[in-house]
């Protein structure tokens, strides 16, 4: 198949998640024969030379990017307020991505089109109107449940009623377009659910995201009784996660075992965490090899309370053999068995129980961690998943 793959952000290199999951695919169906040009966004908040980048990952792509300014403009931001309207998707808006897909489409012909997105669900109708290939939606979460989610966590009345505008306008636009597609593909079975129930009628599976374990191998051990997190800190549920972390686990920990260490890691880090003074947490901000800083060290923490899709951070780490402490929200979609690959903790009191007894039961962590690696080699390999998809894409009406 020769496949168009249109991104909301540069998928490489894999800077976060998001970027993961969408790399790891476009690497699955390279390696499954198929042929695949990307063309990607770019922004000030995720930046992309190409300059930089790979020639083999270059040639075999065929990649460029359209930059979008995404800056929060305070007047457009008001009066998609006033009028209902969803920001997030206006300020996916371009004429020169429009000028490009048009002038593509005219060049090449492509089998499947496949958005990365529902935020670039605005150039459905150029794309019908200047080809015949199937539309098909990547949706790596539910965007509008994000911030549905982040608005219940949100003590502040006046930002609440902002980001409930958001995810109302946001809803509106997401379920009103998600019959635009010939075919709808989540990455988990909750959001096939939920987009089936709320009046998708096209053909939707939910088919998870393949992972690339790392290539290196490292003589060194993690440090011992550390724990870290790493995530794009301009999330907000990430934020929210480590906030809630700190206030409510960390003090009664470090009481208990005043020799752990938390580490934490992403790009974009806060003020008020780089600023933050208190014993044995390490601040790293953006680090350059994920991978590496993973291995690096001994337990995940991922207390998300908010959040849609799934996180690939958990499925990387995972891959790399490590014990992770993850509330449910955290974990949602992943195909998990509690105290087997995961250990699942929602509460505080549950959080520092487990922490307790991964530190100070290191068979059990260590089961955990090597059952983890298993699931990712069998449920989450990227070739498979590509294959998956694919399979799907040959059964669109």
């Amino acid at each position: 198949m020769k496949i168009l793959q249109l991104c909301y952000k540069p998928p490489f290199p894999a800077v976060d998640g998001g970027s993961m999951g969408m790399h790891s695919l476009t690497m699955g169906l390279l390696n499954n024969g198929h042929k695949v040009k990307v063309i990607a966004f770019n922004s000030y908040k995720h930046p992309s030379d190409i300059k930089k980048l790979p020639k083999e990952y270059l040639d075999k792509t065929c990649y460029e990017t359209i930059f979008v300014d995404l800056k929060l403009k305070t007047i457009p931001a008001l009066f998609s307020f006033l009028k209902n309207e969803s920001y997030h998707i206006k300020r996916f808006i371009s004429k020169e991505m429009k000028t490009r897909i048009i002038s593509l489409l005219k060049e090449e012909d492509f089998d499947i089109i496949q958005m990365e997105s529902i935020f670039l669900a605005t150039y459905a109708p150029i794309i019908r109107k200047y080809s015949k290939a199937k539309l098909v939606l990547r949706a790596p979460n539910i965007e509008h449940v994000i911030w549905e989610k982040t608005a219940l966590s949100t003590k502040n009345p006046f930002k609440r009623q902002y980001l409930n505008q958001l995810a109302s306008s946001l809803k509106t636009f997401e379920l009103k377009n998600i019959n635009a597609f010939d075919g709808v593909y989540p990455v988990t079975k909750v959001d096939e659910d939920f987009f089936i129930e709320n009046g998708c009628t096209k053909p939707c599976v939910g088919v998870p995201v393949g992972i690339e374990t790392a290539d290196f191998v490292d003589k060194e051990t993690a440090e011992p009784n550390s724990l870290f997190h790493i995530g794009s800190m301009d999330w907000i549920p990430n934020q929210q996660g480590i906030k809630w972390f700190i206030d409510e686990v960390w003090d009664d920990i470090h009481r208990d075992l005043p020799n752990l260490k938390v580490y934490l890691a992403g790009r974009a880090m806060p003020d008020w965490l780089l600023n933050l003074d208190k014993e044995n947490i390490i601040i790293y901000g953006e680090v350059p090899d994920s991978a590496r800083f993973i291995y690096s060290k001994d337990i995940m923490i991922v207390p998300l309370l908010s959040g849609s899709g799934i996180r690939i951070k958990i499925l990387e780490a995972m891959s790399l053999k490590k014990c992770i402490i993850a509330t449910s929200q955290a974990a949602e979609g992943i195909l998990y068995e509690n105290n087997v690959n995961i250990v699942i903790a929602n509460s505080p009191k549950e959080f520092k129980d487990s922490i307790k007894k991964c530190i100070n039961d290191k068979p059990f962590c260590q089961m955990i961690a090597q059952n983890a690696e298993k699931l990712i080699a069998e449920k989450y390999n990227i070739n498979a998943v590509a294959k998956e998809l694919v399979d799907l894409y040959t059964l669109l009406p």
